[in-house]
């Protein structure tokens, strides 16, 4: 059975026995002084032999409490109380053979109230100043009656009041401490169960991931990283040592393109680099396996290129067999009106065959962009022109606004088919009226905004979420490749199509970098 010390002293926190510890050393420091220098700081003048048996007393008891045997015994709690009763009662007791308050032994009895309230558990603090209140003025009332001294009782109720000051705001202070020292505790937890899980998701990581400090020594690395540089990543070496091929990389300017690297004895990487601001200034090395991300860029172009081919297959049918069956009633027609139509009816199947393996064709050649600084006012100015071969209404019909200095870093092909496609598009929907589809170009800080714009019945809500899907089209001559392609061919000289918001038609805008 655990004794009630035991499981009293189990409760006490480990900062309130830490402060118990250090008062209990002023204690001992304070008595050893009572006993052997008291006669020398004066004290005890009224009554030698007492004020020695007391401070011998007052040492003994120290000692005795002092003992962590004594928590383990009797309990924290009590242990605190009764070495605060004792001290009362020896400071007492000496100020009675010392000239009572005018020793100056209340400011110590002050002192030890001010310790007993961080050390002390809850409203035992009151006690412990009601008890040396008591004690003071009872010293005095005895002084006054026994010895015929006039005593200050305004001073006495003055250090009295002085107790219950000390001692509720150290114990508020005390509070205060032990809720801050819980909270610290427990976003230390927090911190340190965060930082586990970082490191394990680090570890687990498919990347590989390197954390150099601010000289360029190895703080730490996950397994990955060990496997795609083929060799063990030292903690405390530098990385541009062990690495030169990743240290060239390193010395890139911050926000340059993550480009492949191949160390000695590795896998060809790409490497990404993050440097943290602030204290430290740590840099993170991402690593990603080049032969992986092109295996899976392949898996995702066959699946691709499998569901095209689908889509082909289905849209080549219907002209196709339209095509065989007019050939067929051609052959057995015989009027010329009918064989006219039939005629008709081949050609513009034909013709759509043809479209659907122009725009195949092109998605063929998306992988290699070219990319120049277009001057966009003099490419959009020609592409209009050949737009607008059929009179003077088409041109009117289109508007460009395009500033002198506007570029734009594409492939020359690839943006002249985007753009065509959008003005067809537009072109199709807008109203004949002068500055339907309007052309406008934006420039912002390191890329440009091209919009092309109509005054069209704009695009249907359920229709957005498919409009840059393959084969998707509301035009019954449209092949549903047009925006699909434009897209392909945006991502390939990395830049962005969108269909905006507005007030009428139809709004699209292609962002990219205004210099390769």
């Amino acid at each position: 059975m655990t004794p009630t010390g035991v499981a009293d002293d189990l409760s006490a926190d480990l900062a309130r026995q830490r402060s118990l510890r250090y008062l209990n050393l002023f204690r001992l420091v304070m008595a050893a002084i009572f006993l052997f220098f008291g006669k020398t700081m004066g004290l005890g003048e009224e009554a030698p032999g007492l004020f020695l048996a007391f401070a011998a007393f007052y040492l003994f008891a120290v000692l005795a409490l002092g003992f962590p045997d004594a928590v383990a015994r009797l309990g924290f709690n009590r242990v605190v109380t009764l070495q605060m009763v004792v001290d009362i009662a020896a400071l007492s007791l000496l100020m009675a053979v010392s000239g009572g308050t005018r020793g100056g032994l209340p400011m110590l009895l002050m002192v030890l109230l001010a310790g007993g309230g961080l050390v002390g558990h809850g409203r035992w603090v009151l006690f412990y100043a009601a008890v040396a209140t008591l004690a003071v003025l009872t010293e005095n009332t005895v002084r006054l009656f026994n010895r015929g001294e006039a005593t200050e009782f305004f001073v006495v109720g003055m250090v009295c009041i002085g107790f219950f000051g000390v001692a509720l705001m150290a114990r508020l202070l005390a509070i205060r401490a032990l809720a801050n020292e819980a909270l610290a505790q427990s976003r230390g937890e927090d911190l340190a169960s965060q930082q586990a899980i970082n490191e394990r998701i680090i570890e687990d990581m498919h990347d590989g991931a390197i954390v150099l400090d601010a000289d360029l020594r190895i703080r730490q690395a996950n397994p990955q990283a060990r496997t795609l540089l083929g060799a063990p990543l030292p903690i405390g070496e530098l990385m541009t040592d062990r690495f030169p091929a990743v240290a060239i990389e390193l010395a890139r300017p911050p926000g340059s393109e993550p480009r492949v690297c191949q160390p000695e004895g590795g896998k060809p990487v790409r490497c990404r680099i993050v440097r943290t601001e602030g204290d430290g200034g740590y840099t993170v090395i991402y690593l990603q396996d080049i032969n992986e991300i092109q295996a899976q860029a392949q898996q995702i172009k066959l699946a691709a290129l499998g569901r095209l081919t689908a889509s082909i297959a289905h849209e080549i049918r219907n002209p196709l067999t339209a095509v065989t069956h007019a050939a067929e009633l051609l052959g057995e027609e015989k009027r010329a009106e009918a064989q006219a139509k039939l005629i008709r009816i081949i050609n513009n199947n034909a013709l759509r065959i043809e479209q659907l393996v122009r725009d195949v064709l092109s998605l063929g050649r998306r992988d290699n962009a070219l990319q120049e600084a277009l001057p966009l006012q003099a490419f959009v100015n020609e592409l209009l022109e050949e737009f607008t071969l059929h009179g003077e209404a088409e041109k009117a019909q289109v508007v460009a606004d395009i500033p002198a200095a506007a570029t734009l870093a594409f492939d020359r092909a690839h943006l002249h088919q985007i753009l065509w496609n959008l003005l067809v598009n537009a072109r199709r929907y807008a109203s004949p009226a002068p500055g339907a589809i309007r052309v406008w170009a934006e420039r912002a800080e390191g890329r440009t905004e091209l919009h092309v714009a109509d005054d069209g019945p704009g695009i249907p809500e359920e229709s957005r979420g498919r409009l840059f899907e393959p084969f998707f089209t509301t035009h019954a001559k449209g092949t549903g490749l047009g925006l699909y392609i434009a897209r392909e061919l945006a991502d390939a000289n990395r830049a962005t199509l969108v269909l905006r918001d507005g007030p009428s038609g139809a709004h699209f805008c292609l962002t990219g970098k205004n210099q390769p």
